[in-house]
């Protein structure tokens, strides 16, 4: 039986990274704020990723302009807290194998700094001086040294405590049976014990934002996206950066639904070595695949022969939320008053997660967001008549 009501200003969907930034932000804007999620915290796309807060991986465009800002509030809002989840401001190195795909690099990295991107163009003699265990012959690259980590659990974990500090409550292990509303707008939702009510929910559900969104009548093309990350063994070997073949901006701009892969390959504090990346459309299927953990390790190897024979540890595999567009969906949706959407990240959901808890928090409250949202609506492939 469901128990009587209660009310709350807004009610986020989902405990992941964009969830916990959403209601750390609406918190100290004064919000009362409830996070509502089927499982753990961070047990979906956060818990599954390598933490990346990247803007070397994004074109010119919406995106981009979202990670430079989301790079401001890790670096400014942020930035007391970067300590609990391992903020590290290790940059990031692009290299290309061939000079046809340095061209390509040289042409983005123009684009980048037209919008306020720093980037480095670095020859094929200067790439050792960066990265001494690169493999000798590469083309050459470019430096991002804006591109950092966090731990991704860490992040979530924190974030949410934080949030609570600042009033917020969460709820796990309670699933979104319904998301109610009344006279043409949202008043709440139900969960299989509990009737909440608010004039504001939060759709940050993840690789389910599209089921969630169906609850509420309106219809959002989010996909699961399948990834694999090896993790091997703690190395004396130093890694500096964020290392990655020039070939994977491509790869994660692709619409394909076959299995890709580009090698991205990093250290972390503990020694270990984590690598990607692998992307495909398989729906939920969760089993391991050969195939793409083979690919992950001969692309490392390609960058790295000081990787070959070393033993990995274990590997992990999520589902990353895909838009066709490749753009996230942040704001208001017009379609049912007081539901709001922040999903579809994709892979860049732990970077972006902070700029977009902070602008919805703004356009909460009521506030000019920073950041145009428009690019993002929800509407947009299915505009209100």
């Amino acid at each position: 039986m469901t128990s009587p009501a209660s009310s709350y200003d807004v009610i986020v969907v989902g405990a992941g990274a964009v969830g916990a930034a959403t209601a750390y932000f609406a918190a100290h804007a004064g919000l009362r704020v409830l996070v509502v999620d089927r499982g753990p915290i961070g047990g979906g796309t956060s818990s599954a990723g390598e933490g990346n807060v990247l803007v070397s991986d994004k074109d010119a465009g919406p995106e981009l302009d979202l990670a430079r800002h989301s790079q401001r509030v890790w670096r400014a809002e942020l930035a007391e807290h970067g300590h609990h989840w391992e903020f590290e401001s290790k940059g990031g190195l692009v290299v290309a194998a061939t000079d046809g795909s340095l061209s390509a690099l040289r042409a983005l990295a123009d684009r980048q700094r037209a919008a306020g991107v720093r980037v480095d163009d670095l020859g094929a003699d200067e790439l050792g001086t960066v990265e001494p265990l690169l493999r000798p012959g590469l083309a050459g690259g470019a430096y991002y040294p804006e591109d950092a980590q966090v731990q991704p659990v860490l992040l979530v974990a924190h974030l949410l405590r934080l949030a609570r500090a600042a009033g917020a409550e969460v709820l796990t292990g309670a699933p979104v049976t319904a998301i109610r509303s009344a006279r043409g707008r949202v008043v709440g939702v139900t969960t299989p014990s509990r009737r909440l009510d608010a004039p504001a929910v939060v759709n940050a559900a993840g690789t389910w934002a599209g089921e969630v969104a169906a609850l509420a009548g309106v219809h959002l093309p989010v996909l699961p996206r399948r990834g694999f990350v090896l993790v091997t063994e703690p190395l004396p070997l130093v890694i500096r950066h964020k290392v990655y073949a020039a070939e994977y901006v491509g790869d994660v701009g692709s619409s394909d639904a076959a299995l890709q892969s580009s090698p991205v390959v990093e250290g972390t504090p503990a020694g270990t070595v984590l690598i990607g990346s692998t992307r495909e459309r398989v729906g939920f299927d969760r089993r391991p695949s050969r195939q793409a953990l083979a690919l992950l390790a001969r692309g490392a190897v390609g960058l790295f022969p000081a990787l070959a024979g070393v033993r990995a540890l274990r590997a992990y595999h999520g589902f990353r939320p895909y838009c066709p567009d490749h753009l996230p969906v942040i704001g208001p949706d017009p379609r049912l008053p007081g539901l709001w959407h922040a999903c579809g990240h994709e892979g860049a959901g732990i970077g972006l997660s902070a700029g977009t808890g902070q602008l919805l928090a703004q356009a909460l409250t009521g506030a000019q967001p920073t950041l145009d949202l428009a690019p993002f609506a929800p509407e947009r492939w299915e505009p209100v008549a």
